[in-house]
């Protein structure tokens, strides 16, 4: 499923906020992009989305531990 909404947050700005965040993530599956000097470096995405997108890159198909 899709995230309905995205979000930027800085680096600095994150270290205070992470538990809000991560809760946003999982409850309403918002994708959180971080940035670092205005750039995106990472992004905090629902566990559904991380995984097909791992799925996409196995070419088994199977995740790994």
């Amino acid at each position: 499923m899709p995230a309905s909404t995205s979000a930027e947050i800085g680096i600095r700005e994150l270290r205070a906020s992470l538990s809000d965040v991560v809760n946003e993530t999982a409850v309403r599956g918002r994708i959180t992009y971080v940035t670092s000097r205005g750039r995106r470096i990472a992004a905090i995405v629902p566990v559904p989305d991380a995984e097909a997108v791992e799925a996409d890159r196995d070419p088994g198909g199977s995740p790994s531990d």
